[in-house]
Order: C-alpha cells, then structure tokens, then sequence
C-alpha cells in the first residue's frame, strides 16, 4: 500500500545513440569532471602568490581549498540524486554555469575572505560535476563492455589534470598573476557549455514523488560536521572542544540520517543498496584504495623533499608515471572488466599497488631519487591503473540506472573522507613513531641546543626537519633516521590497507552477467 508521496517509476524504453552522440558524450562528460579535477590542482600551487597579493594567513589560504572541498563533499549526495530525478545534462550545466561565474568571481577578489565566499559557492556548482557526468555515461552505454571502456577513458583522462594542473598553474601564476588561476576556467567552461547544448542526449529516470529534503540535509549535516572535523582537526588540535564538536555534529548527523532514510518512503540513499555485494564491497575497496593513494602521495611527498633533500619540481614528476599509465591502460582495463568481470582486477590490483609501496621501504635520506623511488610508483601505478576504472564501473553497474548519480555521488565521498582519514590517521603513525625513535637518541649522549624543536616534550617531525640546519651534526643525523623510520611504519600501514582493499574484494565482489541492481521498488 502506498500514498501519494511514494517513489513511482514510468517505463522509459532505453533508447540507441549513434556513435557520433556517444564520442561527444565521452568526449564533453571526461571534460565536466577535468574541469573538476583540474581547478583543484592548478589552485594550490597558486597560493603563495595569493598569500602575498591578499595578504591572507595560513587559515586563508587552507580554507581556499578546504572550503571548495567542504561544501563539494557535502552536497555531491543531494546533486547525485537531483541528476538522476529531474535529468543529468540539466544538472550539469547548471553546476558548470555556477561554476564559471564563481571562477569568475574569485579572479576579481579584493579580499581573501571574498576568495573564501567565491570558492565555497564553485564548490556547489563543482558537486554535479562528477556524479552527474558518471550516471550519464552508464546511462548511454548500455553494453557492460562498452561501458567499461568509456569509463576506463573518462579515468584515464581525467588522471591527467595531476599532470597538467601543477604545470599550469605555475606557468599561469609566473607568467600573468594568481587572478589567471580562475580566469582561464571561464572560456574552457563555455565551450564545454556549448558542446554538451549540442551534443548530449538528456538523460534521466521516470521517477516522481516528494523529494527526501530531511535526508539531503541531514546527510549535509554528518558528512558535514565529520570532514570538518577531519579537516580542521590538525590546525584546531584533535583536543580542542570545537573539534570534538564537529566530531559529535557529524556523528549525529549521520544516524539521524540512517534513522530517517529506514522510515520515509522515498529515501535519498535508499539502504537497500548497501545490501547489494558489489556496491558495499566496491565502496570499501575504495575506502583502502583511494585512502592509500591519497596518504602514499602526501607522505613520499614529504619524505623526497624533507628528507632526501629534493625540490618541489622534481618531486612533482612523482606524479608522471601515475597519470600517464591510468591515461594509457585504464581504457584496456575497463573493457576487460566489462568483458570479464572486475573481481580478480580489484583483488590483483591492490596486492600489485601494496607491492609498489613495500618497495619505498628501502629509501634512504642518502638514495638516488630516480632509483628510490620510481620502481615502487611505477608498480603502484600499475595496480591502481587495474582498479581505477572497473572500480567505477562496479559501482556504476551494480545498482540500476535511476540511482546511477547517487551511487557515483556516494563513491566520491568515500574517496574524500578516506583521503582525509588516511593522512590523520597515519599523521598520528608518523609522530608517535618519529618520537620514539627520536627519544631513544635523546636517551643517549645525544646533546641539543635549549632553543632547538627537539627540546620539546613532543616534536613536531616537519618542525625538527626544518630546523635541520641548526642542529648538530649527530642531531641531524637522528632526526633524519628517525623521520626515515617513522616513514616506514607509515608505507608499512598503508601497503597493508591497501591490501585489505584486495581481500574485501576477493569476498564481497562476484562477476555477473546481470549487473547486481535494485530492481522495481521493493520497501526499503
């Protein structure tokens, strides 16, 4: 028995797009999604020279990404689900319109504060660029094997803003001024703009009923409040009460949320899905996977630079090898797990890519640079390219195409929070373990200067590396191998999470001939 509330679908027979229509879909969804990708990456190097024109702090500067992340996190659920309900193109013109015009906004800011604003509201339009342009292209292709291959294209290409980013911001910044940073999105935008008015079919499902609005706040609110606390945890101090404050908000968030979505009869997040196998063991594989990836780029980043002593622009080729063999290997392993199915490729990858870790366990402060470390990225890169898009189009096939939005919506958040939670969690590894192994040198004969950071009760490892130059020799020396020590333990962890993501795999994930969907409108 139903009311007039209730979730009702009308039959929408699949239709057939020519391969014409189906290229500039690809073509126009992997630029929606770049444009993401690429604002994020081509920003961040552009921040000192903002700090400078701005006058802005480091809380300004941090909230100028943080915020953009913040607000795109919290609403990509709501914008997933809004997609697939009133149409996906629709979506995501809206989102680059608002997008453009922030850019816009932000190149002309007087203020950091008004920077902060301009960036917070991009990150609204940035929430239909990624769920969206997804359910669009699991919507056209139809054929698991075609499906697969678009998506292995669309992963493909958009790894390779990690390249282009970086390089075009500083080419940007060097060559004109920081402000050139948001400008150059805005013809980029149009004529993507334009191209999908052209070229893309509009697609959505024959869906109708009163919209979840308690569950789309209440899923703001916890994601909310726990990406908050994640994010401003290290600055506030994970002790501070308007962290733990976050914490609780975002924790009360979520189960009202769950409480909710059991009872109303047209959920946001129906939670039935995490009931289907492949969609709850592709997630959780991406929590491992992406958590890993996020924390070995941030921590070796750290390592090459800090330690080993090289500089920004060459540590910044680490990301090389990474984009260009997800640009050239993910189409093929796509379609192969179109083809074949996905579970072997998401249970060999992850012990390929953890491979590539355990091999960065032989760096030293002292090692080559190209030596050290390009055998274990270039292995990393290899299980990830084997992950990264019969991942996506797991989770894309495994629910039917009404929730395709919300599932890749649902996806990207459990890649943020697990980026976010990697990076502390391991943060904590790395100073615990650096002090510990500092404080055996210290119990030694091992003298240092009164003013010096190693003189506190608890260092700060970057603090103690910074400070290299003012120590002793024997001091230098501690700190480095304490550093280096610590940052084993911390590749150790994450080889081993990432391999978990494998065995989550191998158990939860089964290949089908029918992708494992929600089908018809069963009660939640």
């Amino acid at each position: 028995m139903t009311d007039s509330s209730e979730i009702t679908r009308e039959p929408i027979p699949p239709p057939s797009w020519d391969a014409a229509t189906l290229r500039w879909t690809l073509v126009t969804m992997t630029m929606a999604t770049g444009l993401y990708f690429l604002s994020g990456s081509v920003v961040s190097v552009a921040l000192p020279a903002i700090g400078r024109s701005l006058d802005a702090g480091l809380a300004g500067l941090q909230w100028t990404v943080n915020g953009y992340f913040l607000t795109l996190s919290v609403l990509l659920i709501p914008a997933g689900a809004l997609g697939d309900r009133y149409g996906r193109r629709r979506a995501i013109l809206i989102g680059m319109t608002l997008f453009g015009v922030m850019a816009l906004v932000a190149g002309v800011a007087p203020t950091i504060e008004w920077l902060i604003g301009a960036r917070l509201l991009q990150g609204v339009g940035a929430a239909f660029l990624v769920p969206a342009p997804l359910a669009t292209l699991r919507a056209v292709h139809t054929r698991a094997e075609d499906r697969g291959a678009a998506i292995g294209y669309w992963s493909g290409w958009s790894g390779v803003t990690l390249i282009v980013g970086p390089l075009l911001g500083g080419w940007l910044v060097d060559r004109f001024s920081w402000r050139w940073a948001f400008f150059f999105q805005v013809p980029l935008i149009a004529v993507a703009i334009w191209l999908i008015i052209r070229h893309v079919p509009e697609t959505r499902e024959g869906v109708r009923g009163r919209l979840d609005w308690a569950g789309a706040a209440l899923a703001g609110l916890g994601f909310g409040g726990l990406l908050l606390w994640l994010v401003q945890g290290p600055e506030w101090g994970w002790r501070n009460p308007m962290t733990w404050g976050s914490l609780l908000i975002g924790a009360a968030g979520i189960g009202l949320f769950i409480l909710v979505e059991s009872r109303v009869s047209n959920p946001m997040v129906p939670l039935r899905l995490f009931r289907l196998g492949n969609f709850s063991g592709a997630n959780l594989n991406t929590f491992a996977v992406y958590g890993a990836l996020e924390a070995l780029l941030f921590f070796l980043i750290l390592y090459v630079q800090s330690v080993m002593g090289v500089s920004a622009l060459i540590s910044g080729l680490l990301f090389v090898p990474i984009s260009a063999i997800l640009l050239f290997l993910s189409p093929f392993f796509g379609r192969l797990a179109g083809r074949h199915g996905a579970r072997r490729l998401l249970t060999l990858g992850p012990f390929l890519s953890g491979g590539g870790i355990l091999l960065l366990l032989g760096l030293q402060p002292e090692s080559n640079f190209w030596l050290g470390t390009m055998p274990g990225v270039v292995l990393f890169s290899l299980g990830l390219a084997a992950m990264v898009a019969p991942l996506t189009n797991t989770i894309m096939s495994s629910v039917d195409s009404r929730y395709g939005g919300l599932a890749a919506a649902f996806n990207q958040v459990v890649a943020r929070v697990a980026g976010l939670v990697a990076i502390a969690g391991l943060g904590i590894v790395l100073s615990w373990t650096f002090n510990t192994a500092l404080d055996g040198y210290l119990a030694g004969s091992l003298s240092v200067p009164p003013a010096s950071p190693l003189s506190k009760e608890r260092v700060d490892p970057n603090a103690a590396i910074g400070a290299l130059e003012d120590l002793p020799l024997e001091a230098r020396e501690a700190v480095r191998s304490s550093y280096t020590e610590a940052f084993y333990r911390v590749m150790l962890i994450n080889a081993l999470l990432i391999m978990a993501g494998g065995v989550v795999a191998w158990v939860m994930i089964r290949d089908r001939g029918a992708p494992d969907a929600l089908r018809g409108d069963e009660p939640t």
